[in-house]
């Protein structure tokens, strides 16, 4: 059954993006076109949450200006954290920061190449250029997305440590920062293959934090609290 369940989430993956193929080509031509691409997008993460047999909840401390760039970082545990992250935020169209190496898997990586900022980690240059194509992106209206432990951890972590660029970026362009914490993403479908299961997906997006009165100088204890806040509350909920 796990192998089916698998086989069905890459079927979901790709069956939407065939069905909105002329939409989605259309809304990727033009960086300005984003948020049309971005709501597109959400339609995609619906489909496949629903057609895992996924439903969620979100827990909110406040709302979020209209028209704000945000930073937002979430916890990574799961191949279903991109369809939640996109359906946590409806009125906030962001870009995702992430790994060059997703562009090759077919379908997905034309868009998410497209859509996306890439980095590659190896390299010290591609790392400062997504400084400034993340500033382009924040100047234009979109907020940032990145999951700050830089990769999945094994298993057994509830939190791996995290990456600094997260917490610099959003320090050097003056951007609030968002974390999100994920309770049950790992359970239900983690990159394990032989793992998950239809139920129930918890997030609870914290309150905002500014950035405008921080430096440089702040970037490892802006770190810190990012990473006690998520991890508090991971550890909270599994004593629960």
């Amino acid at each position: 059954m796990w192998l089916l369940y698998r086989i069905w989430f890459y079927v979901l993956v790709a069956l939407p993006i065939l069905t909105m193929f002329p939409l989605l080509f259309l809304s990727v031509l033009k960086q300005k076109w984003h948020p049309f691409f971005f709501k597109l997008a959400r339609i995609w993460a619906k489909c496949i949450l629903i057609g895992m047999g996924h439903y969620w909840t979100v827990k909110r401390s406040e709302p979020l200006v209209k028209g704000q760039s945000y930073v937002f970082v979430a916890n990574h545990t799961s191949m279903a954290d991109i369809m939640l992250m996109l359906v946590v935020f409806k009125n906030h169209p962001f870009v995702f920061i992430g790994k060059k190496e997703l562009v090759k898997i077919p379908i997905f990586g034309f868009f998410y190449k497209r859509t996306c900022i890439l980095v590659d980690r190896s390299s010290a240059k591609s790392r400062q250029a997504v400084f400034m194509r993340a500033q382009k992106r924040i100047k234009q209206g979109s907020s940032i997305c990145i999951f700050p432990e830089g990769g999945v951890p094994e298993e057994s972590v509830v939190l791996d440590r995290f990456k600094a660029g997260a917490f610099r970026l959003a320090i050097n362009h003056q951007v609030p920062l968002v974390p999100i914490t994920f309770f049950d993403n790992k359970k239900r479908l983690s990159y394990t293959f032989f793992s998950g299961s239809p139920g129930k997906m918890r997030a609870q997006v914290h309150p905002t934090i500014s950035t405008e009165s921080l430096t440089i100088e702040d970037t490892g204890e802006l770190s810190k609290k990012v990473f006690r806040l998520i991890s508090n509350s991971l550890e909270a909920d599994l004593k629960a």
